[in-house]
């Protein structure tokens, strides 16, 4: 150290000092204006990034959201449209069922109508052959009865006294 001291020349400082000047004025004039420029532009292109990053973030969220709300949404339209498909399938059971028992109320109906009228039918039928046989017996017995005259008498003796008067 004490050699740097004692060999220090006023001229030599002069000459380096000014060279260290014009070295720093050129720098700032061509290198220190680009270099700050491009920090400048760089700590704005930090700056713009991450104000898109959160604009980016803030829009996710909103899309999140909105994906969310329209899940819901539809979910509540599915369980919506499900309920009603389950009343319009209960209604149409149930009117299946009071349309089957009005057919077969219908059908139980003309079943004892058609049975009535065959009952009918089948009493008209053998009260005219209890008609016709009875009157064919009478007829057998009259004729028999009636052959003679003894007969006659008591006949008649018998139904007068069968008959009451008032």
């Amino acid at each position: 150290m004490d050699k740097l001291i004692n060999d220090f020349s006023f001229g030599l400082f002069f000459w380096q000092a000014l060279i260290l000047l014009v070295l720093i004025l050129l720098l700032v004039k061509f290198a220190w204006k680009p270099i700050m420029d491009s920090i400048t532009a760089r700590e704005e292109g930090i700056k713009n990034a991450l104000l898109s990053a959160e604009n980016a973030k803030r829009e996710m969220e909103n899309l999140q959201a909105d994906n969310q709300r329209i899940l819901n949404e539809a979910r509540a339209e599915r369980d919506a449209m499900l309920k009603e498909a389950r009343e319009m399938k209960e209604k149409m059971i149930a009117d299946s069922k009071n349309e089957a028992q009005e057919a077969g109320q219908k059908m139980i109906e003309q079943a004892k109508a058609a049975i009535e009228s065959e009952k009918n039918a089948a009493m008209a039928e053998v009260k005219a052959q209890v008609s016709t046989l009875s009157l064919s017996i009478a007829e057998k017995l009259l004729k028999e009865e009636l052959s003679n005259k003894e007969s006659q008498t008591k006949l008649v003796e018998k139904m007068l006294g069968d008959v009451k008067l008032n």
